[in-house]
C-alpha cells in the first residue's frame, strides 16, 4: 500500500476517540517490528524520523525501509520527519518522499516561529504533504532537543487559534506535562498530564489533532532486564498510560513512542548474550529484540493508543 498523509488517520482518530502511535524508527528491525505490530493489531501507524535517525542511517537508506515496510502491508502507514530543525531539513525530506514534516520553531520568538512554520506549510502543502509543528517546550533530551526542566513551558491555550490560522497548520504538537527521553519522574513523584489545558485547547479547535510529544512510559519490567543482565538504569516513572488513554480519548490524535521501544530493544539483546554468551550472529541477538520491541508495541497500540481494528 503507498505512504499515507496522516490527514484521514486524524479525521478518524478524532473522531473514534483514539490516537495513532508514532513511532520512531533507526534501522530494518525497529522498522519490521513496528509495522508487524501495527499489521497484526489491523492499525494506521506512523514511522518517524529524528534527526539522529538521519545521521545513524541515512535518510536514502531509511527511506526505501519504509517504503519496502508499506509494499508488505496493507495498513495506512505514514513517513514523519520529527523535529525538523529548519525549512531545510523540512524540503529535504519532502523532496525525498516523506509525506508528513514537524518542523519545530517552538523555542523561537513567537513571529519567527510563525513564519519559519507557514514558509515550511507552503512548501509541504504545495506538495501534498502536512505539517506539524509545536507551540510550548517539552523538557528532557532527545537527539538535538534539549531542554532544561526549568526552560519548560506549558502550552498557552490563548496561543493556539492565532498560532494555527496563521501558520495553516495540520496538526499542532503541545506542553502539558510530557517529556522527552527516559528518565522523566524520579520515584515518589506522580506525573499527570495537564489535562485542563488539553481540553481547553480542544475548545478553542474544535476538530484540530494535537500531538503530545515526549509521551513514552519506560516498561519497568524492562528496564528490570536491562539491570539483570549488567545495566544500570536508574528507575524511572514515566507518565502513567492510564494519563494517556484520557488524553487519546479527548483531541490527541498522535502520541509519539520512542525511549520504551529503545529499552525493550536493549533489554532483549542483554538477556539474549546473557544466555548464549557464544553466539555472535546479529540475526540471532535481533531476532530477540525484533520480538520483544513487537510485543510492546502491540500492548501500546490495543492497551493505550486504542487504535486497533482501525485501519
Amino acid at each position: 500500500m503507498p505512504l499515507v498523509t496522516t490527514t484521514e488517520m486524524f479525521k478518524k482518530a478524532y473522531a473514534g476517540g483514539y490516537a495513532v502511535g508514532a513511532f520512531n524508527v533507526n534501522n530494518m528491525e525497529m522498522i519490521q517490528a513496528i509495522v508487524e505490530a501495527a499489521s497484526e493489531c489491523r492499525s494506521p501507524v506512523i514511522l518517524q524520523v529524528s534527526a539522529g535517525a538521519r545521521k545513524y542511517a541515512n535518510p536514502v537508506y531509511l527511506r526505501h525501509l519504509v517504503a519496502a515496510a508499506a509494499e508488505t502491508t496493507d495498513i495506512p502507514i505514514a513517513m514523519h520527519l520529527d523535529h525538523g530543525a529548519d525549512f531545510e531539513i523540512c524540503k529535504a525530506s519532502i523532496d525525498d518522499g516523506f509525506t508528513s514534516v514537524m518542523i519545530d520553531a517552538s523555542s523561537k520568538p513567537w513571529e519567527e516561529n510563525i513564519a519559519l512554520t507557514k514558509k515550511v506549510v507552503e512548501y509541504a502543502h504545495a506538495h501534498g504533504v502536512v505539517v506539524e509543528a509545536e507551540l510550548g517546550k517539552l523538557a528532557g533530551i532527545e537527539d538535538d532537543v534539549n531542554v532544561a526542566a526549568n526552560d519548560a513551558m506549558f502550552t498557552s491555550p490563548d496561543e493556539v487559534q492565532e498560532f494555527t490560522e496563521r501558520t495553516d497548520i495540520d496538526s499542532l504538537a503541545i506542553a502539558i506535562g510530557t517529556s522527552h527521553g527516559a528518565y522523566k519522574f524520579k520515584p515518589g513523584q506522580d506525573p499527570k498530564l495537564r489535562i485542563d489545558i488539553l481540553e481547553e485547547v480542544g475548545r478553542r479547535l474544535p476538530g484540530f489533532p494535537i500531538v503530545l510529544h515526549g509521551a513514552s512510559s519506560v516498561p519497568q519490567d524492562q528496564v528490570a532486564i536491562v539491570n539483570e543482565f549488567g545495566g544500570n538504569m536508574p528507575n524511572a516513572i514515566g507518565i502513567p498510560e492510564s494519563e494517556l488513554k484520557k488524553a487519546a480519548a479527548l483531541a490527541v490524535c498522535k502520541i509519539n513512542i520512542d525511549s520504551d521501544l529503545r529499552v525493550a530493544f536493549t533489554a532483549a539483546i542483554r538477556k539474549h548474550f546473557a544466555e548464549h554468551p557464544d553466539h555472535f550472529d546479529p540475526r540471532q541477538y535481533l531476532t530477540d529484540a525484533r520480538a520483544n520491541m513487537k510485543a510492546l508495541i502491540k500492548h501500546k497500540i490495543c492497551d493505550v493508543l486504542g487504535s486497533a481494528n482501525k485501519a
